[in-house]
């Protein structure tokens, strides 16, 4: 009698996916207590890590799954420090002002997708640009900036450097955190689903009911609140605020290239380009032009001979998923 083959069957969770879903949580506390026997450097580079992070997985939710390609993400990068050093100004608790900062540059991004979201491809992304020169514009007129010459979170200095580099490392991890798990819970439900569905093709996923502009609004508010976190967390390591470095483009370019060179489309991509360009940037940052120049090589060359990324890479050639998005398909020769 022949064996019957084993059934399809359908699964979202794995037992690899498990087990590294429980590796980062171990990884997680254990960068928690990294504060406690770690030297300064050490502290203050892994809070810089933990920023890029959070921007590369912002972008890559705005473009990687919402189909949103901006170059403009600066805005709310530049906009989150900004009103954090207005609200401090105002006599909010520091830390405090940028967590509340963040939320007000999120609820710019309200008022503002009612335009930016009517505007498609191309037109989207020189868009977002131009709202972001904008933005830039407009703080310098405010008398506290400075103009270009910019101003200081004066508040932090009431804090010893030691206990502002712990404080500043936890609340960027505990940032980071928080943004990832929002973004994976988001994806893993019907907004996954539906924002996936409009990056494909918008005019069919609007013909079987799904609400289009409101999937791209959250989606689009959600990314201005965690660039925004971001420009408020490298406010408080940099204290300084000058507006020509907030408001650059080159946090876009930074951003698309980690989700690129990671995966874009992809969980885990966009966080494994954040480390690659951390190293990059550790290694060869004192380079100067010669850096960027490596960089923009890099991402012509990841776009040739790897345009699904590293992770996308991995995937298809392992199967490996660690953050399991979407279903996965288990075959018989699986078993």
């Amino acid at each position: 009698m022949s064996k019957q083959p084993a059934p399809l069957s359908v699964q979202r969770w794995t037992p690899l996916s498990v087990a590294a879903t429980l590796a980062i949580a171990g990884l997680m506390i254990a960068l928690a207590f990294t504060p406690l026997f770690a030297s300064a450097e050490v502290i203050d580079r892994l809070t810089t890590l933990f920023i890029y992070i959070i921007l590369a997985i912002m972008w890559n939710a705005l473009a990687g799954y919402g189909g949103l390609v901006s170059v403009g993400q600066q805005a709310f990068f530049g906009l989150g420090a900004y009103a954090a050093i207005r609200l401090s100004y105002w006599g909010v608790p520091v830390y405090p002002a940028l967590i509340l900062g963040a939320l007000l540059a999120g609820a710019v991004a309200l008022p503002l997708s009612v335009f930016a979201l009517r505007l498609k491809g191309g037109e989207f992304a020189i868009g977002m640009w131009v709202v972001a020169e904008l933005a830039h514009l407009l703080v310098n007129l405010d008398g506290l900036i400075q103009g270009e010459t910019g101003t200081s979170l004066i508040a932090l200095n009431a804090f010893s450097p030691d206990h502002r580099r712990a404080d500043n490392y936890w609340l960027a991890l505990a940032a980071m955190a928080v943004a990832a798990a929002v973004v994976f819970a988001l994806l893993r439900g019907r907004l996954g689903v539906s924002v996936q569905a409009i990056r494909d093709n918008e005019e069919a996923a609007a013909s079987i009911g799904v609400r289009v502009l409101g999937g791209k609004r959250v989606i689009f508010i959600l990314s201005a609140i965690g660039c925004a976190m971001a420009g408020t967390l490298w406010l408080a390591t940099s204290i300084t605020f000058e507006p020509k470095t907030y408001f650059s483009v080159q946090w876009s370019a930074y951003m698309i290239f980690m989700a690129l060179v990671g995966g874009l489309g992809t969980f885990e991509g966009p966080i494994l380009g954040a480390i690659l360009f951390f190293l990059m940037e550790s290694l060869f940052g004192a380079t100067g032009v010669w850096y960027l120049v490596g960089l923009g090589a890099a991402a012509v060359v990841f776009s040739l001979f790897l345009p699904q990324g590293l992770w996308g890479f991995i995937e298809n050639r392992f199967t490996w998923r660690f953050l399991p998005i979407g279903y996965h398909l288990r075959l018989p020769e699986e078993d």
